[in-house]
């Protein structure tokens, strides 16, 4: 079962990235491998390291009233575009509205999802 929802986590991150790509002219993304690749990097990133970098930070985040764990979210996205061939994106505020992209795909999608499972 766990497969499943990673399956269905990679296909939601493919799709954000494709709008991302799509929506941000300073964002490049070569072929279709180089998208899967990042979407499965980013899949796992969000999966693994992301809990716990949450969790080692957390006096932070609360300090910060949630500004650290939206940096959190840029450092997912920005280790993979670091590890996937022709993936670039240019600039601190391409990074920033990517997240913010990334985030919305994500969440609009898994509460469309969510109203088709009930």
């Amino acid at each position: 079962m766990i497969w499943v929802a990673l399956l269905i986590r990679w296909g939601l991150n493919i799709l954000a990235l494709i709008v991302v790509d799509w929506m941000f002219t300073s964002v490049e993304i070569g072929r279709w491998g180089s998208l899967l690749f990042a979407a499965a990097i980013l899949t796992i990133g969000n999966t693994i390291i992301k809990p716990i970098l949450t969790i080692l930070t957390l006096p932070l985040i609360v300090l910060t009233f949630g500004l650290a764990y939206f940096a959190i979210n840029v450092l997912m996205l920005a280790l993979a575009e670091w590890l996937t061939p022709d993936f670039s994106i240019d600039g601190f505020w391409t990074y920033v509205g990517a997240t913010i992209v990334v985030w919305f795909v994500n969440v609009t999608v898994g509460w469309v999802l969510d109203r088709v499972r009930e």
